[in-house]
């Protein structure tokens, strides 16, 4: 949605006036004059809190370095996305955008890499792709922060994901692959993927919805009253429906590389607090 927002500032403006080159549907400065959007900016606390969860697990079950950078590349975009809905600034708009890219990317690259072993010497493409994703996101934060045009960063990042997306298919179905890794496992790697990139795919049609029938929810809001209103922040629900999905995401292919690249006897998932978590698993010893 364009900075367009017709809605009748009641707070001060503590940030300024709005740079971003995006305003939502969520009146700006209504309870708070240190938060631009209350229900977008409290939202991302759940995205950090199920990124941090992530890097937890990561880090608990001694996964390779890798990993543990993804999560907490999730977890900066929700910070980012904090810092951007509570100022609506266009430079904490940079560390919102930027950041879902560079993770993106990153996370990306790994699919790439499928040789075993997760040291920089056990394989030259990990080398080759660090640096096409570091050249490929220099030149991007570049030509983003001269053209400021939302729908160029929306465009790069949904193509990320379809990348992500093919590739993961790809690696499913590759007869390679399948001599290394069972078909239970890939079944569940296929489970968890798809239906993060559904729950995914959903917030985005719940953000859409937010944006072209803002004036009507916007009505609605004012006639439910808050707090009981703020279920209807649709930009809100696309933080929780991502972090969902980006998370379901993130299991589905940290395992299935982890399965690739090294022993899939060494790995299960298994619930934690409700969530899938990747556990690694100890054999017992013959006797």
């Amino acid at each position: 949605m364009d900075v367009s927002n017709s809605t009748v500032l009641l707070i001060p403006h503590f940030w300024g006036p709005v740079t971003a080159t995006l305003d939502w549907c969520e009146a700006n400065y209504q309870f708070s004059s240190y938060i631009a959007e209350t229900a977008n900016t409290f939202s991302n606390l759940f995205t950090v809190g199920l990124a941090l969860f992530g890097a937890y697990q990561a880090r608990a079950q001694s996964l390779p370095p890798r990993y543990l950078a993804g999560y907490s590349g999730f977890a900066l975009v929700g910070v980012g996305s904090f810092i951007f809905h509570a100022t609506l600034l266009f430079e904490a708009q940079l560390a919102d955008e930027l950041p879902m890219v560079y993770v993106a990317s990153y996370c990306c690259a790994i699919l790439f890499d499928t040789t075993r072993g997760f040291g920089l010497k056990d394989s030259r493409r990990a080398l080759s792709l660090a640096a096409a994703v570091i050249s490929f996101n220099v030149l991007f934060t570049w030509s983003y922060y001269i053209s400021r045009n939302p729908i160029y960063h929306q465009v790069v990042f949904a193509a990320l994901l379809g990348i992500t997306g093919v590739r993961t298919i790809y690696l499913l179905r590759d007869q390679e692959i399948a001599k290394r890794v069972p078909e239970e496992v890939k079944s569940t790697v296929a489970r968890l993927f798809s239906f993060g990139a559904a729950t995914f795919a959903f917030g985005f049609f719940v953000w859409n919805l937010d944006n072209i029938f803002c004036g009507t929810i916007t009505r609605w809001k004012h006639a439910l009253g808050w707090p009981a209103a703020f279920i209807l922040e649709g930009h809100s629900w696309w933080h929780i429906l991502t972090a969902t999905g980006t998370y379901l995401m993130l299991v589905g292919n940290t395992y299935f590389t982890l399965c690739i690249k090294d022993d899939y006897q060494n790995f299960g998932i298994e619930p934690a607090m409700g969530l899938p978590c990747i556990r690694r698993v100890h054999r017992a010893k013959a006797q």
